[in-house]
């Protein structure tokens, strides 16, 4: 166990040993004698095993989770709603060691682990309140004394696929939603970082057994894609929300589609910032900073492109260069360090290849990057955050790599080039403008502007809040979590309509006398 920064005490804590039962049913008989090694991106160090799911296993957990669904239903949305806050207190009591170890396993700096954790506790305040607000629709009828509504009811067995960037807070923006509309949830983690996952079923199966609530509600299962392909083609599982990569989301929603089962797929991202004339530069390298190297590049909505005014170009390119200098680069559980690993090395490898290929495409190697070696890189993860000079017609700009690699655009004339060139990639999800000017905001975000699932202005594509729906548009998806109405794809939809008088008269006025 590693003793630095306090993960020892963290994961004695979150009841994390040397080796942990994947499977949530948590028996021995349903754990594989093949296990997924935990080494942290930070220092290359083992931290724990986790079995793997067999197949046996995953038919107990389907069948712990039908037989939890059959009672939770018929739970009062707002006593539902009741073990979510009861979830959220919990995680709160954890946040420090939850954070942590979402750091070390991740590689994400400790303020970014324990800011996932918030989103889990934010996420649970929202699920709390919306547990009395699962509302339908009443409207008239055509035909008299006849009362039409629409309500929804719960789905069922929500499968949820996450991704290795959120290693927590996309798996609770999920479950807590179905939670509270009557689901029950089984999560397949991420292969590359399953200790998270295992604390925080720890977390829920301790809430869900103070309360005489039975396991199936929170399931757990862990494994590599094959764990991930019995959820997508389980007719069992009505809904399966994935996170990732573009290419795996045209896989699952392929196999998903096949069975005509749902999926919410949050998918790739090729986010830009638009910087205008009227741009505050201040602001503006905060944002696109943060944005290109907070988790070392790999969010989802992470900054890829800056879409700069001639006019302006060389001002905030010559920014860029001093804001970079300044960057700290190490251990992310430091916290006086910026920037922590890739989250391995083959991810390490995408950076180096995306280099090297916007070299070839003829780009020009602003801050040139680079893989960081010597005392403190050991696990050889860490990479120097770069800058390159490019066209939006490079192939390399056109694909998402997931690493800090920022690339500086140039568009002239009006704000209307610069959007042209923001959506013409295939992905859709962040989006922004650096403007004061109220005409080129109101442009980026009309019907002609932004083509993406968010867009902001005067703040950067990183980050967004678990009020708002999240999600994209494009190769992105088109899923939407989190907050708004985003409850409603966790519920089927059933249109009522009610005749209460001794007569049976039909729609549009036909006739069908006996």
């Amino acid at each position: 166990m590693i003793e630095d920064f306090g993960i020892k005490a963290a994961l004695q804590q979150l009841g994390i040993t040397a080796d942990n039962i994947g499977t949530s049913t948590g028996s021995d008989g349903y754990a594989s004698e093949k296990t997924l090694a935990s080494y942290s991106p930070v220092d290359g160090k083992l931290i724990a095993n986790v079995t793997i799911t067999t197949a046996s296993g995953y038919e107990k957990v389907i069948d712990t989770a039908q037989t939890a669904f059959s009672s939770w239903r018929e739970v009062p949305a707002p006593q539902r709603g009741e073990i979510v806050r009861l979830f959220g207190e919990a995680l709160r009591k954890q946040k420090e060691p939850l954070g942590r170890l979402v750091s070390y396993e991740m590689g994400k700096s400790y303020q970014e682990g324990l800011g996932e954790v918030q989103e889990m506790i934010d996420i649970c305040d929202f699920a709390v309140g919306l547990s009395r607000q699962l509302h339908g629709l009443t409207m008239h009828s055509e035909r008299p004394g006849h009362r039409m509504y629409e309500q929804y009811h719960s789905l069922g067995i929500v499968g949820i696929i996450s991704a290795f960037n959120f290693p927590v807070a996309v798996w609770a923006w999920n479950t807590t939603l179905a939670w509270i509309c009557g689901d029950v949830c089984v999560w397949k983690p991420s292969e590359k970082t399953p200790l998270c996952s295992i604390a925080c079923q720890h977390i829920i199966a301790t809430v869900l057994k103070d309360n005489n609530l039975p396991e199936g509600i929170s399931c757990l299962i862990n494994g590599d894609y094959t764990v991930g392909e019995w959820m997508t083609k389980d007719e069992r599982i009505p809904l399966i929300s994935a996170t990732g990569s573009t290419r795996m989301g045209k896989i699952v929603g392929a196999t998903v589609g096949a069975r005509l089962g749902k999926s919410l797929l949050e998918l790739g991202g090729n986010n830009a910032i638009i910087v205008t004339p009227d741009a505050d530069i201040k602001m503006t390298v905060i944002g696109a900073v943060f944005g290109a190297v907070g988790t070392a590049g790999q969010r989802c909505t992470s900054t890829r492109r800056l879409i700069i005014h001639e006019s302006m170009y060389e001002t905030v390119k010559a920014a860029l260069i001093k804001a970079y200098q300044q960057l700290r680069i190490g251990n992310p559980l430091d916290q006086k360090n910026h920037v922590g690993p890739l989250i391995d090395t083959a991810a390490v490898q995408s950076y180096t290849d995306a280099l090297q290929q916007a070299k070839e495409e003829g780009g020009t190697l602003v801050i040139e990057g680079g893989v960081l070696s010597g005392n403190g890189y050991e696990s050889g993860c860490y990479v120097q955050p770069a800058i390159v000079e490019a066209k939006n017609t490079f192939s390399i700009v056109q694909h998402e790599t997931f690493a800090p690699i920022l690339y500086l655009l140039s568009y002239s004339g009006t704000v209307d080039n610069a959007i042209a060139i923001q959506n013409n990639v295939r992905q859709g999800l962040s989006s922004a403008i650096m403007t004061n000017n109220l005409r080129e905001a109101e442009q980026f975000l009309s019907y002609s502007g932004s083509d993406c699932g968010i867009a902001n202005v005067n703040i950067g594509t990183s980050g967004a809040e678990i009020g708002g729906a999240f999600g994209g548009e494009k190769d992105t998806g088109g899923g939407r979590e989190s907050g708004s109405d985003a409850w409603k794809v966790y519920m089927r939809r059933q249109t009522n309509t009610i005749n209460y008088t001794t007569e049976l008269p039909l729609a549009q006025g036909i006739k069908f006398d006996l």
